[in-house]
């Protein structure tokens, strides 16, 4: 995916970065690669979108982890095209054949009957009919060279793999940092057709998404070449197995690799652009190469079955150093449950400005710092709670740190931002708040009546 925004040693203010993204969207694609600077406290940091021209105990495995310090890539690419974060249609994650004339990919086994797999060309052909290209537009702004800012258009290239559908919707799974902050997408299908997708749901604790495509937008030829993707079971994988990752590398479309899996139940820490961190467990390392626009691509055993998404590349050390064959994908046992969560959502669209809501309240993301420190959940800290507003009249107090909205986890303001595009003034939705009780952390879930924007302002103006 050209969502390529995961990279050590970001600096959003240097010369040399903005150079880069300029050069890199001359060239039509971003290439995610590692700044190699270094980050303190060995932690692994979220890099930005790249950019095109604008338009307008201390365990083995934690020894090692400290031993490496690598920095991380996410497998997008970034690019432009902006999309919404729509909330889900309700659907069943199907591991067995599919319905409505989509049928499972095969499995696959090896000429020799002692054999139980197939070789890598034939994994590749019978489930390239569930994979799609995610092109994605978003704005961003960036520093003016005159100062002030001024706002782009960004492209972004990443990978879904078909999983499942409902009665009007196709569902695809990717990755969060595939479609996060999109205002608009589009889906590839193997026969080279496109048409606009909707973000159905996001869960960014475990960087996964669902993608909904109406299936009244596809085409009858292309329904009949394209499938469902056969489900594994990631817990049987065994270290020095095969594997074989597909993926939108570079943006270019899908391409093959193949590896092995060099580890499994791996943890890595990065660190997003606007603070926060979030802490991905249970990965697998492979060396198949999984390269820049390859997230939310599919990593599948000899039997051509999905065994994990496809999240992110190592780059360099610390250090420096160049670090060759080593990626990671999220378990499919792992996310199942969360796309399940995802696809049972409802898909929205943004609303129209006139319907613009708000929820009344000033907040701010929960650093790393203060979560490790202090035991706080991840969220937006609630610093004041508008008088009389929505908000308030719910009984949401300050020092409340808000953790879900209507079903989907909220990590950071931005996101909470983003989310509240797709909800109307007059909507009632359930907010969860965790709040402190004799020095814990509690859950509780409040009902938020949102309020109109336009009143917000007015109000704001009358002060």
């Amino acid at each position: 995916m050209m969502d390529e925004r995961y990279t050590e040693g970001y600096n959003e203010e240097s010369k040399e970065s903005q150079e880069a993204g300029q050069q890199a969207g001359a060239a039509g694609y971003m290439d995610y690669t590692e700044a190699g600077s270094a980050v303190p406290e060995k932690k692994l940091k979220k890099a930005k979108k790249s950019k095109n021209a604008p338009k307008g105990p201390m365990s083995m495995k934690k020894r090692w982890a400290v031993l490496v310090a690598m920095a991380l890539v996410f497998g997008a690419v970034a690019g432009g095209t902006a999309f919404g974060v729509n909330v889900a249609a309700s659907q069943v994650y199907n591991r067995k054949a599919a319905e409505n004339g989509i049928s499972n990919t095969e499995t696959v086994s090896g000429t020799d009957s002692t054999d139980s797999t197939g070789t890598v060309a034939q994994v590749a052909e019978n489930a390239m009919p569930s994979l799609v290209t995610i092109s994605t537009m978003s704005v961003e702004e960036m520093r003016s060279f005159f100062g002030g800012t001024q706002e782009y258009e960004v492209e972004g290239a990443g990978t879904g793999v078909i999983v499942g559908k409902n009665d009007t919707e196709l569902l695809i799974a990717t990755n969060n940092h595939v479609v996060e902050g999109a205002d608009s997408l589009s889906v590839g299908f193997v026969d080279e057709t496109a048409v606009e997708g909707q973000i159905k749901g996001t869960d960014a604790t475990n960087d996964l998404a669902v993608v909904a495509v109406k299936l009244s937008d596809i085409s009858s030829d292309t329904m009949g070449q394209i499938k469902i993707a056969t489900i594994g079971d990631s817990d049987e994988l065994v270290l020095g197995e095969q594997v074989v990752a597909i993926g939108n590398a570079l943006g270019y479309g899908q391409s093959v690799t193949s590896g092995y899996v060099s580890a499994l139940d791996r943890n890595l820490q990065i660190s997003s652009d606007n603070g926060t961190t979030n802490t991905y467990t249970g990965l697998i390392q492979t060396d198949a190469p999984i390269n820049s626009g390859n997230s939310g691509g599919a990593l599948l055993n000899m039997k051509g079955e999905l065994i994990g998404i496809n999240q992110a590349k190592s780059s360099t050390t610390q250090s420096g150093t160049t670090v060759d064959g080593i990626g990671f994908a999220i378990p499919i046992n792992k996310a199942q449950e969360s796309l399940q969560n995802l696809m049972n959502q409802t898909t929205r669209e943004k609303v129209d400005e006139s319907q613009a809501s708000y929820l009344g309240i000033q907040g701010t993301d929960v650093s790393s710092e203060a979560s490790q420190m202090y035991g706080m959940p991840t969220g937006v800290a609630v610093s004041a709670v508008v008088e009389d507003g929505p908000a308030a009249q719910a009984g949401m107090l300050a020092g409340d740190i808000i953790t879900g909205f209507d079903g989907r986890t909220i990590t950071g303001m931005s996101q909470l931002q983003d989310v509240l595009q797709y909800y109307a003034s007059g909507e009632t939705v359930e907010v969860t708040v965790q709040r402190t009780d004799q020095g814990e952390y509690k859950e509780q879930t409040v009902s938020v009546t949102l309020g109109s924007a336009s009143d917000a302002q007015t109000e704001t103006m009358q002060k």
